[in-house]
């Protein structure tokens, strides 16, 4: 591997997930059943979770280039490479990669959505974020 993340930005991009998620937590209603299609509740735990989660994935891309793993053809597949290269493990990649395709349904189809899936997601995956910023932590330069 070529070089180290840099401590500082990812600290930095760790503060950002972090406020996006303590607004996700803020907005998300205790039942999923009252996540309602276009409200303002539902609008801003949307657009926090989306942004927690491509605040991850442009780490995950940026970590596959820096340390030498080379460019991810999809952002799935870095989270694959930084598995494989073993920076952080298999069974949290493979929980990244479907956030990766969850980012992707709430950008391209939105008015879509399924409000039980996205309930679930802000529900469980933070901690999965969390869990791939204090991986990346132990690679920091």
């Amino acid at each position: 591997m070529s070089a180290a993340i840099d401590r500082e930005l990812l600290a930095e991009r760790a503060a950002a997930v972090d406020r996006h998620l303590r607004r996700v937590a803020e907005h998300l209603p205790r039942h999923a059943e009252d996540l309602q299609p276009l409200s303002t509740h539902t609008d801003a735990v949307v657009l926090h979770l989306w942004q927690a989660v491509q605040v991850v994935i442009d780490l995950a891309v940026s970590s596959c280039v820096r340390l030498g793993l080379g460019s991810p053809p999809t952002y799935a597949d870095a989270f694959r490479m930084l598995a494989g290269a073993g920076l952080i493990p298999a069974e949290l990649a493979a929980r990244l990669s479907r956030a990766a395709g969850f980012r992707n349904l709430l950008v391209h189809a939105y008015a879509e959505l399924d409000l039980r899936r996205v309930h679930t997601t802000a529900t469980s995956g933070p901690a999965d974020l969390r869990a791939f910023l204090a991986a990346l932590r132990d690679h920091t330069s």
